[in-house]
Formats: C-alpha cells, structure tokens, sequence
C-alpha cells in the first residue's frame, strides 16, 4: 500500500494524534492538515501544545515536541464521506502504536476513534478519555477540527489534553510555553 501521507512516528512519544484521513488538499500539498479551513495547527497553538502558530508543512517537526501523527486510513485521501469501511486499516495503526507506545493516542474526531473501532456512526462515544487502552497506551477523542464539523467545535477537551500533555513533559524539561495567538 502506497501512504498518502507519511508517518510521524517515533519512539519516547507522549502524544500520537489519529486522524481518519488526509485530505484532498494535505494529499495535494503532501501535509498534514493543510486545509486553511481545517483548524488542527490553530488549536495546537491555542490550546498549548505548541509554543508558536506551524504550518503544515512543518509537521515533522512535532517530533521535536514529542508529538507523533498518523491516520486511520493511509491509503486513501478525502472526506470521510469518501471513504469506505475497506480503506481503514485498524491492524496497521494497532501495530504501530503498539510498537513506538506514545503514552497517549489522540483521535482527531468521532469519526476517526469510529473508524478504528470498526462502530457504527450511531455507537455514542464522548469526547476525552475512553476505557480502551491499547498496550500502556491510552485513548482520547477529540472535536474535529476540521471546517466541516465546524458546527461541533468545542477547544475544551483540547485545552485539557494540552494541560495532561504538558503535565507529562514538565519532568522531561519542557511543556511550559504557551501559544500567543488569538483568535477572532
């Protein structure tokens, strides 16, 4: 299978993030999240994962951070309208998570915590800490941040991961800035 968009993965990550899939436009631009409607990188910043506003296309960078990337679905860009029970491959994200163990894997929206479930979109899920735990790994979802679900946004479960993430960075000497940028 050819990867639409590469992994950023390593091991020491405290935080992996897990979307469905790229977009169109990250396909096209070969970045995660690169959609100027899609507000991941805003949120990043705001909530206070990251000290400064990135663009995509320094998604590699997050390493630094200790903070990984992957998606659900590798193979395939698009709207999760797009996108098929087939084109998700929850074995492939398993192994790799269960490989590198981040402390944390962050699901970027219902959807995608769905897909990797294999639930239907009527099986409620709740936005923040789930009871699945994968190896030592633990489970979060997240609002979309994505223009299309727009109408569901919400920072908080966000803005509380943030402050678990720096929390579990402070001892390793880092964590401590905060994003100056606001927003309208």
């Amino acid at each position: 299978m050819i990867e639409i968009l590469p992994d950023v993965l390593d091991f020491g990550l405290v935080l992996v993030f897990c979307g469905t899939a790229a977009s169109s436009m990250s396909a096209r631009y070969r970045a995660y999240y690169a959609n100027p409607g899609n507000s991941f990188w805003r949120s990043l910043c705001q909530a206070g994962f990251t000290s400064r506003l990135f663009e995509p296309s320094e998604f590699r960078n997050l390493l630094d951070l200790r903070i990984g990337l992957t998606d659900v679905a590798k193979g395939k860009a698009g709207s999760d309208a797009d996108l098929k029970g087939s084109d998700f491959d929850t074995g492939a994200l398993n192994a790799k998570i269960l490989r590198v163990n981040p402390q944390i894997l962050a699901f970027t929206s219902k959807a995608a915590w769905r897909a990797w479930k294999g639930a239907t979109p009527k099986q409620s899920v709740s936005w923040g800490w789930q009871e699945e735990i994968l190896g030592a790994t633990r489970i979060y979802v997240l609002p979309s941040p994505s223009g299309a679900a727009r109408r569901y946004w919400d920072i908080e479960p966000w803005l509380a991961l943030a402050e678990d993430y720096r929390s579990r960075m402070r001892p390793l000497g880092g964590g401590e800035d905060i994003c100056r940028v606001h927003t309208k």
